[in-house]
C-alpha cells in the first residue's frame, strides 16, 4: 500500500501536477461556496469561456497568458456585474451576453491561425502533467490573495450572499462587493483554466460547495469544507489518473463527481430518519 502511494512521487511532473491539482482544488471550493450560495453556477462556465477570448489574444500578440487573461477576465467580471445590476437584464442574460461574444471572439481568431490550434488543447480540456513552477506559484499567489480578501470582507460578502437588500439598507455598498467577487473569481478561473480546462473549472467549482452545503447547515463550516473536499478531490484525482493513465483534469471531475453522488445517497438515506436542513446557519 505504501509502494502504491510512493511510487507516483518519484516523478516531477507527478509532484507539480499533484501540487497543482490540489491547490487549485482548493481555490476552486473556496469561491465555489459563495458562488452556489448566490445561485450563480453558470458564471464559473461563462467566465472560464470569456477568458479564452484573452488567451487567444496573448498567443497571437506573444503576451503573456496570464496577462491578458487576467485583463480580459477583469473585463468580462465588470460587464457582467454591470449589466446584471440592471433591473431589466438577468445576471444570467448577461453572462451569456458577454461570455459568448468574448468567447466567438477566440474562436474566431483561432481560426485564422491554424497553426496554433494546437496549443489551446489545454486550454479546452486541460493539462495538469504540463504545469510549470510558474503555473504553481501563480495558484499559491492567488489563492492567497483570494483567501486574503474573503477574511477581510468576510462579513460583507456573507451579508450581500444572502440579502443584498437588506445589506444596502446597512451600509454595505453591495455594488462594490460584487464587484469584487466578481474579480476574485476571475482571478481564480485564470490561474486554474491551464490546469483544468475551460470545460470542467464549472464543475470544479461547485461540486465541492454542493458538497459541503449537503454536508452541513452552518456557513463558516461550508466554506472550510468546501475547500477541503475541492483539495481531496485534486488529490485523489491524480492518483486515479496515474494509475487509469486517464487524462488528469478529467479525473480530478469525476472524483468530485463521485464524492458528491456518496454523500447525496448518504443524506437521502439519513433525511429518511430526520428532516434535511434547508436554511443555513451564518455563524
Amino acid at each position: 500500500m505504501i509502494r502504491w502511494l510512493k511510487e507516483p512521487w518519484t516523478y516531477a511532473f507527478f509532484r507539480h501536477g499533484m501540487v497543482a491539482a490540489t491547490l487549485a482544488g482548493a481555490l476552486a471550493g473556496l469561491v465555489g461556496t459563495y458562488v452556489i450560495l448566490r445561485r450563480m453556477s453558470y458564471i464559473g462556465h461563462g467566465l472560464s469561456h470569456a477568458i479564452l477570448g484573452g488567451a487567444v489574444v496573448g498567443y497571437v500578440t506573444h503576451f503573456s497568458f496570464y496577462a491578458t487573461g487576467g485583463i480580459w477576465g477583469a473585463i468580462s467580471a465588470l460587464l457582467i456585474t454591470g449589466v446584471s445590476r440592471t433591473r431589466k437584464i438577468g445576471a444570467d442574460a448577461a453572462i451569456g451576453i458577454v461570455t459568448t461574444g468574448s468567447y466567438a471572439i477566440g474562436i474566431a481568431l483561432i481560426s485564422r491561425g491554424h497553426h496554433f490550434t494546437r496549443n489551446f488543447e489545454s486550454a479546452f480540456f486541460g493539462n495538469i502533467l504540463g504545469v510549470t513552477t510558474t503555473d504553481v506559484w501563480v495558484l499559491v499567489g492567488v489563492g492567497l490573495g483570494v483567501a486574503a480578501a474573503i477574511f477581510f470582507l468576510y462579513k460583507q460578502l456573507l451579508f450581500v450572499t444572502f440579502d443584498a437588500e437588506v445589506a444596502a439598507s446597512y451600509g454595505v455598498r453591495t455594488g462594490l462587493v460584487d464587484v469584487v467577487f466578481s474579480l476574485l473569481l476571475a482571478a481564480a478561473i485564470i490561474a486554474t483554466m491551464r490546469i483544468l480546462g475551460v470545460t470542467l473549472i464549472s464543475a470544479a467549482i461547485v461540486t465541492p460547495a454542493v458538497v459541503a452545503r449537503l454536508a452541513t447547515d452552518r456557513f463558516s463550516r461550508m466554506l472550510v469544507l468546501s475547500v477541503v473536499v475541492g483539495a481531496v478531490c485534486g488529490f485523489g484525482g491524480m492518483y486515479v489518473s496515474y494509475y487509469g493513465d486517464i487524462a488528469s483534469g478529467a479525473t480530478v471531475t469525476l472524483f468530485a463527481a463521485a464524492v458528491f453522488a456518496v454523500v447525496y445517497v448518504t443524506t437521502l438515506i439519513r433525511g429518511r430518519l430526520r428532516p434535511i436542513g434547508v436554511t443555513i446557519d451564518v455563524h
